[in-house]
């Protein structure tokens, strides 16, 4: 007799099962296969639209439809197409594309366009110090980094560093990797650089005007700080570093940051100014140069230039005078035209200023001088922020491809931990470090080497284990050659890879499960891609491939390739009346063509020209005038060449079979669609499909 608590399970999967049967019941079924009424209705109410019309009869007419697809989807599973390699390797590709809106926190990345968007309201310039040190750095070079960093961070805000704090520094930088490399093999030309960046702010600061600006040259790792004092001018949105971008719209103006840490280091960083959204302007410029070590005299003829060219501007268009004149040689021929641009300080003010004060499309400037010469500038366009709703799936694609996009994985990371009971085990994590050794930064470790550990669990979600061994195998596939490196801290960063890694494979894992869209669409990419390869094997390929079947094909139907009626004729384009009138004097006489052509162009090869053409009726207004065999009456004028014509129509061809080659594209065509009414044919003897009228009436 069957256990108590067996039966009372049996009793629930049964009742669970009819359940889930009066939720989603069969609605038809195709020889064996039975298709639930979810499947039908996705793909009925997708194929017409939104709102339906989920009248019998349209329901009805789109079970044909549906049911031939599934037949041959069936078919294509019946030959092994859904196993091969090929198949399987198209579809991972789309199910990973289709997979990736559903492997981020949604209302993460929402707020991420939104933000996005309301601060591209507003440029802001801001300069900046940089630090350098690298995102996979040990933690003693980090440490190094940041020390630093703090220190010039608190000079910019007045706070000079002590004497012990410099002495801490000097610890942390002889310890740092590069440099204790560096001062064992003599080299101390490193050590000294940052070491003065930190020791020296007094010296630095002593006549300082701008506490950021005036030391970023000596403190700065960025090299551009030589020449910009740090000032990166005005950005927006979606331009820099996200960090760096956030720390730049939450700073007041005049105010110097929080250390914003960025895949490039840590930066000390001051806002100076904020301005609403200039947008990008697209001009024209005509330019007269100022020669290379100009001189006084150079520059005024230069000027002088450019006022001659602005009164040409009343004779000419602004184009021409850039294309005959202009000293720009890279833009001239372009009618001036140059790359879009915003007003970031990219190029001389002068010209910015000039650009953006332009209130109108084709408004041009009075003549502006920067360091390179003097310039005439047209408005062509500008493009202001356009409004959210046009730019919002732009903006969506930007942030997917950014790395504040990792916000919205972290995001999904914690709330799938949470739902299903996340729980791991460091301790058994931390015991592969007995087996995890600098083989591995030679790219010489083993997986194998783990399993004497015992294979214990390291992680586990909604009651899948992930174990040790599963880590070492990640490991042995991560391996490149490293350099020098503490091998816990190596262990833990992919570790914490790893770890995610598993928690988003196990949340794609159960997207079938979660989210009905997803299923479907994948039904219908897998279903399309094997219908696409049947179809091509069945139909198209084989009517390229098949020429015995086609020829076979046309010649039971040639009669339906068929030239109409048609006329061979000889054109003479005489170049004059005179040689015309020698034409036909001659063609009277009997003479064969060559024979015209050859006499007639004795003095001048530009007196006649022989055509030989085979018209069909409709073709030429000038030979369906004149249908009839023999030589056109009179000379017919033709203007575009310039030319008198003698036409004559050598022979009048009725209706007649094209061959093969002259009308293959065409049988190709025919043969596909024969060989395709076959095979619906086959389909439909072969897969016979009963449908379930009651559960179709409830379609909507």
């Amino acid at each position: 007799m069957m256990k108590s608590k067996h039966v009372a399970a049996f009793v629930i999967a049964i009742s669970y099962s009819t359940a889930m049967n009066a939720q989603d019941p069969v609605i038809m079924e195709i020889n064996d296969k039975k298709i639930l009424k979810s499947e039908f209705e996705a793909v009925y109410k997708k194929n017409n639209g939104k709102e339906v019309n989920n009248t019998t009869k349209s329901v009805k007419e789109y079970v044909d439809l549906f049911s031939l697809f599934k037949s041959k989807v069936f078919e294509a599973e019946s030959m092994g197409l859904d196993t091969l390699t090929s198949f399987k390797t198209e579809l991972a590709g789309y199910r990973r594309q289709l997979a990736a809106p559903y492997l981020t926190d949604r209302n993460t990345n929402e707020n991420l366009v939104t933000e996005a968007y309301e601060r591209m309201k507003t440029e802001v310039r801001s300069s900046h110090i940089l630090i350098r040190v690298d995102e996979g750095a040990l933690p003693k070079d980090t440490l190094e980094a940041w020390t630093r960093a703090n220190i010039i961070r608190n000079a910019v805000l007045g706070k000079l560093p002590s004497a012990s704090d410099i002495s801490n520094y000097e610890k942390l930088l002889k310890n740092s990797t590069e440099v204790a490399k560096l001062l064992k093999g003599k080299d101390s030309s490193i050590y000294r650089t940052k070491l003065a960046s930190v020791k020296n702010l007094p010296l630095y600061l002593k006549d300082a005007k701008d506490r950021l600006q005036d030391i970023a040259a000596k403190t700065s790792d960025d090299p551009s700080a030589l020449d910009n004092k740090g000032d990166l001018n005005f950005w927006t949105a979606l331009e820099l570093a996200y960090p760096y971008e956030t720390a730049m719209y939450n700073t007041k103006v005049g105010e110097v940051a929080p250390l914003v840490r960025t895949k490039f280091g840590y930066h000390v960083l001051k806002v100076y100014d904020k301005r609403p959204y200039l947008g990008e302007v697209t001009v024209a410029h005509i330019m007269a140069r100022f020669p290379k070590d100009a001189t006084e005299k150079d520059k005024e003829n230069s000027k002088t230039k450019i006022f001659e060219l602005k009164e040409k501007l009343k004779t000419m268009t602004f184009e021409e005078v850039a294309r005959q004149f202009s000293d720009d040689k890279q833009s001239s021929d372009r009618g001036g035209l140059l790359q879009p641009f915003k007003k970031t300080g990219r190029l001389p003010k002068s010209f910015e200023d000039a650009a953006f004060d332009l209130k109108a499309n084709n408004q041009v400037s009075e003549p502006v001088m920067t360091p390179v010469g003097w310039h005439l500038i047209k408005r062509v366009d500008i493009k202001t922020l356009a409004s959210f709703d046009e730019v919002k799936n732009e903006l969506k694609n930007r942030v997917t491809r950014e790395s504040r996009s990792q916000m919205g994985r972290n995001a999904l990371i914690a709330k799938v931990k949470k739902e299903n009971n996340y729980k791991e085990n460091l301790k058994n994590r931390d015991e592969i470090l007995r087996e995890f050794d600098s083989t591995y930064l030679k790219a010489a470790w083993t997986a194998s080497r783990v399993s004497k550990l015992g294979n214990k669990e390291i992680i586990n979600i909604g009651g899948k284990s992930y174990t040790q061994m599963d880590f070492a195998k990640y490991l042995e596939s991560q391996m490149v050659f490293r350099g020098p490196s503490d091998m816990g801290d190596l262990l833990r960063t992919l570790y914490k890879t790893w770890s995610e890694e598993m928690v988003i494979s196990y949340e794609d894992g159960l997207l079938d499960q979660k989210y009905p869209d997803f299923k479907n669409l994948l039904r219908e990419y897998r279903d399309g891609i094997l219908l696409f390869d049947l179809t091509d094997q069945k139909v198209w390929s084989k009517a390229v491939k098949d020429t015995a079947g086609l020829k076979d094909f046309y010649e039971k139907n040639k009669n339906n390739y068929l030239w109409g009626e048609r006329a061979e004729v000889s054109t003479y384009k005489c170049l004059n009346d005179k040689m015309a009138a020698e034409v036909r004097k001659m063609l009277k006489a009997g003479k064969k063509d060559k024979e015209i052509v050859e006499a007639l162009n004795k003095t001048s090869q530009l007196n006649v020209n022989l055509e030989n053409v085979t018209y069909l009726k409709g073709e030429n207004k000038n030979i369906d005038a004149n249908w009839k065999q023999g030589v056109v009456a009179t000379n017919i004028k033709d203007e575009k060449e310039n030319k008198v014509l003698v036409i004559v129509v050598n022979k009048i061809l009725p209706k007649s079979p094209k061959n093969l080659n002259e009308c293959r594209g065409m049988a190709t065509a025919d043969y596909q669609n024969y060989l395709e009414a076959e095979w619906l044919k086959y389909l439909r003897d072969k897969y016979k499909v009963k449908v379930h009228e009651d559960v179709l009436s409830t379609v909507k």
